[in-house]
């Protein structure tokens, strides 16, 4: 089996901010690979505070230098969250910013031969943001559908999540600790993750 490179692309919930274990979901499913006996390099180009529409401004730079001249390249973004917060009662970034930031992302691991999958924002202590976050998921969820992308919802079993929400109130409202991601790296598990993985 080839090697496969995992490029996670997205902001510091991608990034694992918060984890006292420093290994986020990423870590967490990267590591379920291994013990399937997929091989795999990952790397987390999680940046905090991103918006779908920073992380596609910079990501192919990223990936670029350390794409493998051979094995299976894959790319797994998950933005969104930043998105939707208000910056001088504005929305960071519009619902068509945010979707065709997605489309550009997808276009472009299309171009360089990757396969793409996506991982949808998740809840946060705020219900009027998740209420936006669950809108922008769905759309998400619309558009890789289209494309035939796989896509995970986080957002609303997450909000359905009591671990999560306690994690939410002993940690800054927005990232988890260790049992928060381990509750994101579930719910990406039981979407097929290892399945993606060995196709």
């Amino acid at each position: 089996m080839l090697e496969r490179y995992l490029f996670f692309c997205g902001d510091s919930h991608t990034l694992g901010s918060g984890d006292p274990q420093a290994l986020g979901w990423v870590g967490r499913v990267a590591a379920a690979a291994i013990a399937a006996g997929i091989p795999v390099a990952p790397y987390n180009l999680g940046v905090g505070g991103e918006t779908s529409v920073q992380v596609a401004a910079r990501w192919r730079r990223e990936v670029e230098p350390r794409l493998p001249e051979e094995g299976d390249p894959r790319a797994i973004f998950a933005f969104g969250v930043n998105d939707v917060t208000l910056s001088d009662r504005r929305l960071r970034a519009s619902r068509e910013e945010s979707l065709a930031a997605l489309e550009e992302v997808l276009d472009g691991a299309e171009q360089m031969k990757m396969r793409s999958l996506v991982v949808g924002p998740a809840a946060i202590d705020d219900e009027a943001d998740n209420d936006r976050i669950a809108a922008l998921s769905a759309a998400f969820a619309e558009l890789c559908g289209d494309r035939g992308v796989p896509f995970v919802p986080l957002v609303e079993d997450l909000r359905r999540s009591d671990l999560w929400r306690r994690e939410l109130e002993a940690g800054d409202g927005a990232h988890p600790g260790a049992a928060g991601y381990e509750e994101i790296a579930r719910l990406v598990l039981a979407a097929g993750w290892v399945d993606w993985l060995r196709s």
